[in-house]
């Protein structure tokens, strides 16, 4: 072969490289993986996926240096469900943790006052031992692991470390920071800091000196912020900024509107979430700082999610994730549909955007194969790797299937989802019946076309409860003591009291005059 003939054999394959995505000589043997999962923290809470109102310039990076899956989804409409599936690469009715750890079910479902059709069914309440998790799978990979903040999978016994991670700061029982977002805070697995001390930041400055110190490894850190999710607590001057910033914007007269259960808030205006968001938001700037010093940026996978949508209604009715419709613990796409960004320094895909719906239980399969390992298919049972997509490829078709047959602290109610190409069907288990919608032309859900497509609807349904029944998923139950007549004054109530103390509410947030009290949770020490 003549020295012209090699020159373009060598030309011809670095031109194959370059076209499947992948830049020459840069893909490391084994790369870092940072995992950052944000907690109730919705679709259109940031920035880059068009919120006007609060500011994320580092969540922005990540979603601007990766690819953004505008269809990407947490696996259930509430957290313990999907942060299950994370780690098992489960759908969770095959995990069958399918609501958060410490819901009530059966009769105990009564005591929550809400006077429902339906008695939801029992779940599993810890993480499975017996499932090879995410970071098992990668410490037999020889990586190091990290987890810092909101586990939320199990009592002790089922914390961080007994599913495979090497360090736990600040994984336990508990899904709220317990004691609240300022020292003193009470967790066992993470000593307080002084007086005033952000637990948002405390995580992040944790997860960057394990960068620190395992710098030389192969690491995979997990930081699992316990914000935003209530209460929802921020310092004055975050208040301050974001207070004028709304009323430079200009304060909407209302801000809610009634749903199903509950008031659904419309607007993104509340200056004391928006506090608490932009400090997050800082936290992840602390992490990103870190890989950026330490020299770690080009050889680390970085990742962003969160694990259900944004609190429109119940908890703190923080936020609005408009033109998604609902929110937090709803069937619908503000409960589901999350930000998903995926940072692969590596593959030519910043800026780029894939609409390929994909959910939390892909990011398994996904890392093995970024990391090099070998895939576990009879673990990652439900999830597909996206490193094809990452690629600039695609992969066949599959359905997704959500499985809640709870009702949402947040007015959710009980129901399963499949998605199937732009097709979306939602089964009602309080009276059977069946909605679908064309998310491609309807991404807001307005409007039911199951009668124009009754076959497709069939056979959407049949799909669905093939594989809920395949999988032993566990169903609610009619209650006896239902009364129609309690459930009408109990809505009643909601509507013409709890809807008018949220507007009040939300107006007292807005005011000049607003204060707290106790030294504006903690933040503030004189």
């Amino acid at each position: 072969m003549n020295k012209t003939t090699l020159i373009l054999v060598a030309f011809a394959c670095l031109l194959a490289s370059c076209q499947n995505g992948q830049k020459q000589d840069s893909k490391p043997t084994k790369p870092n993986i940072v995992f950052i999962l944000a907690d109730d923290f919705g679709y259109h809470d940031m920035s880059v996926m068009g919120s006007e109102f609060y500011e994320t310039p580092h969540i922005d990076r990540i979603a601007n240096e990766g690819m953004i899956f505008t269809d990407g989804y947490a696996n259930c409409q509430v957290c313990s469900p999907s942060r299950a599936s994370i780690m098992s690469g489960k759908f969770t009715a095959r995990h069958g943790i399918t609501d958060w750890i410490g819901a009530r079910t059966g009769e105990e479902w009564r005591k929550a006052g809400r006077f429902n059709k339906l008695l939801p069914p029992e779940y599993v309440h810890n993480l499975p031992h017996e499932y090879t998790t995410l970071p098992e799978a990668l410490k037999e990979a020889g990586y190091k692991t990290f987890f810092a903040g909101k586990w939320h999978l199990g009592s002790e016994g089922s914390w961080p470390e007994d599913h495979g991670f090497d360090i736990n700061k600040g994984g336990w029982d508990k899904g709220s920071p317990m004691g609240g977002f300022y020292a003193p805070w009470e967790n066992p697995r993470l000593e307080s800091g002084p007086d005033g001390e952000s637990l948002t930041m405390r995580l992040a400055h944790e997860t960057a000196d394990f960068l620190k110190e395992h710098k030389d490894t192969s690491f995979f850190a997990f930081l699992s912020f316990y914000a935003v999710h209530a209460p929802l607590q921020t310092t004055q001057a975050k208040w301050a900024k974001y207070r004028a910033k709304a009323e430079e914007m200009g304060i909407a007269e209302t801000g809610f509107e009634m749903g199903h259960f509950l008031p659904i808030r419309q607007v993104q205006d509340n200056p004391v979430y928006a506090g608490l968001l932009e400090t997050m938001d800082d936290a992840v700037g602390v992490v990103l700082k870190a890989l950026d010093e330490l020299g770690l940026a080009e050889n680390t996978i970085v990742i962003f999610t969160s694990d259900n949508g944004g609190v429109a209604a119940g908890d703190a009715f923080a936020t609005s994730n408009k033109p998604l419709r609902a929110g937090k613990g709803y069937q619908f796409e503000g409960g589901i549909r999350e930000p998903y960004f995926i940072k692969v320094p590596w593959l030519e895909i910043a800026g780029k955007k894939s609409e390929v719906p994909v959910t939390g239980s892909d990011f398994y399969p996904t890392l093995l194969e970024l990391a090099g390992a070998e895939l576990k298919p009879n673990e990652h049972n439900d999830g597909m790797s996206l490193v094809p997509v990452l690629n600039g490829g695609t992969f066949p078709e599959r359905p997704l299937i959500w499985h809640y047959p709870h009702y949402g602290n947040q007015g959710g109610e009980p129901s399963s989802i499949i998605r199937l190409g732009d097709w979306k069907l939602i089964h009602y288990y309080e009276d059977g019946r069946e909605e679908l919608y064309n998310l491609k032309t309807d991404v807001e859900e307005t409007t039911d076309v199951s009668a124009e497509n009754s076959e497709l609807a069939k056979q959407l349904s049949k799909q669905l409860f093939a594989y809920l029944n395949e999988v032993g998923a566990r169903f609610p139950e009619k209650d006896p003591e239902y009364s129609e007549n309690l459930e009408k004054e109990h809505l009643e109530r909601v509507r013409t009291v709890r809807l008018p103390q949220l507007e009040k509410q939300r107006l007292e947030f807005l005011s000049k005059d607003f204060d707290p009290g106790n030294n504006w949770w903690g933040s503030k020490i004189e």
